[in-house]
């Protein structure tokens, strides 16, 4: 079983964040959201050295805040989908359907120094 760490930097934004943008400017939500894909793709080129699953995968989220203002599940709900979009332009995953991830995880912490979205990519062997 072969798994890879991915961390990336900072805070991403949450669904309320990307719907407020979007619904202000949307030239300003797309540009955000290139800017965060780029970070996501800079920081996968960094921890995953060239990796590539070579099937399934599943994907175990950790999401580290500076605190526990923002709900769960807005951060988790639009963070995913940029993370799992940017690995997939960045051919780091074949695709983002059911075919190519079986299944993902979600864990929570605190770290009011060092925020960040952790993501540890667990390719799927025969038999799981």
């Amino acid at each position: 079983m072969s798994v890879k760490k991915l961390v990336i930097p900072g805070r991403l934004p949450g669904l309320n964040e990307a719907f407020n943008a979007a619904r202000t400017n949307r030239h300003i939500e797309a540009k955000t959201r290139h800017e965060y894909e780029n970070l996501i793709v800079w920081s996968a080129k960094r921890c995953l050295n060239g990796w590539r699953p070579s099937g399934p995968v599943i994907l175990h989220y950790t999401f580290f805040e500076p605190n526990k203002r923002r709900d769960k599940d807005n951060i988790a709900g639009y963070a995913m989908k940029l993370i799992q979009d940017s690995l997939v332009k960045a051919g780091y995953l074949r695709g983002d359907g059911w075919a190519y991830i079986e299944n993902f995880t979600f864990r929570w912490g605190i770290d009011k120094k060092m925020p960040r979205v952790e993501v540890e990519i667990e390719e799927v062997t025969n038999g799981v």
